[in-house]
């Protein structure tokens, strides 16, 4: 249950929150402005010293009168107080000079519109405190001391006679006149405030109303997305449409929020929302955004699957002892990382922010740094893993366990790094997609993939196929064609030899233009994969529409193939549809006889996997795989399923 001194913060700030606001000065400006305001408050003192003597007041009172103005500005010098503090002192001294200008001056009228100059003179400030103070003074001086000295502070019986009512009407006028410049000053700065295209907040009001929040110490979670393989889109169907969808996804994103919480868009597909609640209301925020991602977007009357990696943070993973603002941006980069952390873990989820992360992404970046001179330093390799054709395994001449002939080979990206020795594909693929590295990579891999099947078919007198990997940049490129055309070329491979393999996640984008890409590389005379089926990208009539030759089973269908059950129905399922359409099966990740005899009855047509083979340099190959495998053979590890040159 929440203590009275939580509930009456929360209360405050939703009320404090309605309030408009102006905009959140950087150092710099306040600065400059609370000087000058300083100076003004300090130079009313000396006015109002040398006024009180023309009135012939004693000089006591008129020296008593100056300090007055001069006190509360012991709040507004030191720099080590805070902003809200010293605008504070500046303001009650400004005030304070308005209140004693109509004592020294009996009340006149014309001395009360100096209240009305001075509000004038702290909207400059552009935050509620100052009017707070200004608005404070005038309820305690009209109403207070009007009621004890009236002939000090008005000019007319009916305010002497009811000095509370004309108390009312004077505050009412000064919250008025605050209200108008707070407004005034919010209306003329939203032109910078809103992304032109969406018109959602941009990145400096989120800032501010960020700050605003962690200020009041409410309870509040940040919520960053971005769209996985948004750049597809713009370059395959134009930045029109890329356009469409931001406007789509933004009108999702808004159905998810309540009204208090703030949408933002950062810049190309990016977006934040601040949410009221914590982490665990980001997080049901998060998910309804993800669900509502399921339905499909419809551009230019087609229809485009859309997803997104989302990262979340709130208060509880902020370092202590930071001022608000600086509390906003490590907020905002806290919900930064745990979006990064969600597409590097495959896209298309919801990831919370855990310390370790910070340290986790200064590592990344070194890689990434890294991962840019691999290449010219020849730190990468290309391993193969054998696929071995069942069908030369079928019948009673061909027992199970024997020596069996390579079908061909997958090549495998491997990056032997000088200090961190292998490094895992997991870790340093995305960070090439991301950076664009893996075009360069991606067409090295072929052209090695190409030299040493072609030579492999010259030692052995047969053709020995080879499969390569294709990531969403590479097939995205326009230059794909190209590069595969010249590694046949200087490789003198044959081109029905060369299979490229594409995941089934590269459908979630665009599935016509995808298919117009895949049916120009077999119009070259290559084969066409498609990697890691079964996934959840796709339904399995997708294969109808695609000009493809191969389907891979995953390895996680495989794995459960010996349980039975749901598992062996539905590979079943695969290689029966693929039969039907005229399709070649390879299975993924055959470790054990049991898994192989299922797939042989299921009259599945190739396997890969460590019961055969494991990935190794292109020396260590040897065209008839042994029959039983080395004892130390490691459990299969799972490859990358992203996209990528493996």
């Amino acid at each position: 249950m929440s203590s009275p001194r939580s509930l009456l913060r929360r209360s405050t700030g939703a009320v404090v929150s309605l309030l408009p606001q102006g905009r959140m000065l950087p150092d710099e400006v306040w600065h400059r402005r609370h000087g000058a305001i300083v100076r003004v408050a300090a130079l009313q003192a000396v006015g109002l010293i040398v006024f009180g003597a023309f009135q012939g007041l004693s000089p006591w009172t008129v020296l008593a009168g100056g300090a007055l103005v001069l006190a509360p500005l012991a709040l507004a010098v030191p720099t080590g107080y805070s902003r809200k503090l010293r605008s504070a002192g500046a303001s009650a001294s400004l005030f304070t000079a308005s209140t004693v200008l109509v004592q020294f001056w009996d009340g006149q009228t014309e001395a009360h519109f100096h209240f009305f100059v001075m509000i004038g003179l702290v909207a400059l400030y552009q935050d509620w405190v100052p009017f707070s103070i200004g608005l404070f003074i005038v309820v305690v001086h009209h109403g207070v001391l009007g009621t004890l000295e009236p002939r000090f502070v008005y000019s007319h019986h009916a305010a002497m006679d009811h000095p509370w009512r004309w108390m009312v009407v004077h505050a009412a006028f000064v919250l008025a006149a605050s209200v108008t410049h707070l407004a005034s000053w919010r209306l003329n700065e939203q032109q910078g405030l809103r992304d032109p295209l969406t018109g959602l907040a941009n990145r400096t009001l989120l800032q501010e109303f960020l700050t605003r929040a962690l200020s009041r110490r409410d309870d509040v979670g940040v919520l960053f997305v971005d769209l996985d393989d948004f750049k597809n889109v713009n370059d395959s169907r134009g930045h029109a449409a890329g356009d469409q969808l931001l406007l789509a996804v933004t009108q999702r994103l808004r159905a998810c929020v309540r009204s208090g919480d703030l949408v933002a868009r950062l810049g190309g597909d990016e977006f934040a929302v601040v949410i009221r609640g914590g982490e665990a209301a980001a997080r049901r925020v998060g998910d309804r955004f993800l669900a509502s991602l399921a339905q499909p977007v419809l551009l230019d009357g087609q229809q485009v699957h859309v997803h997104a990696s989302l990262g979340t943070a709130d208060a509880s993973t902020l370092c202590q002892q930071r001022s608000d603002l600086d509390a906003a941006a490590e907020l905002l980069r806290n919900a930064d990382l745990a979006m990064y952390w969600a597409k590097s873990s495959g896209k298309n989820r919801l990831v919370a922010y855990a310390e370790g992360m910070s340290t986790a992404a200064q590592d990344k970046a070194s890689l990434r740094d890294d991962l840019g001179r691999a290449l010219a330093d020849g730190q990468f390799e290309v391993f193969y893993q054998a696929t071995v054709d069942y069908r030369r395994q079928s019948g009673d001449s061909a027992p199970a366990g024997q020596a069996a002939r390579a079908k061909g080979y997958e090549a495998l990206l491997r990056w032997r790094h000088p200090e961190r020795g292998m490094v895992s594909p997991l870790d340093f693929v995305p960070l090439a997609e991301a950076s664009g590295e893996i075009l360069a990579i991606g067409a090295w891999v072929l052209r090695t993939a190409t030299r040493q099947a072609a030579a492999w078919t010259a030692e052995r007198g047969y053709p020995v196929g080879i499969a390569v990997n294709l990531s969403a940049v590479q097939l995205a490129s326009d230059d794909v064609l190209t590069v595969v055309r010249d590694a046949l070329r200087d490789s003198g491979l044959r081109p029905s030899q060369l299979t490229l393999e594409v995941t089934e996640s590269v459908l979630v984008g665009d599935l016509e233009a995808v298919s117009a890409r895949l049916a120009q590389l077999r119009a070259a005379g290559v084969l066409v994969a498609i990697d890691d089926f079964g996934t959840g990208y796709s339904s399995l009539s997708y294969l109808r529409r695609l000009p493809v030759d191969t389907v891979k089973i995953d390895r996680s269908f495989v794995s459960d193939l010996a349980l039975g059950g749901s598992a062996t129905l539905l590979v079943a399922s695969i290689i029966e549809l693929a039969r039907s359409l005229g399709l070649d099966v390879v299975a993924e990740g055959v470790e054990t006889e049991q898994q192989a005899e299922v797939l042989r009855d299921l009259s599945c047509t190739y396997a890969q996997g460590y019961l055969y083979a494991r990935p190794q340099p292109a020396q260590e190959v040897r065209a008839e795989l042994p029959a039983e495998l080395p004892a130390d053979v490691p459990a299969m590890v799972a490859e990358p399923s992203t996209l990528v040159p493996r």
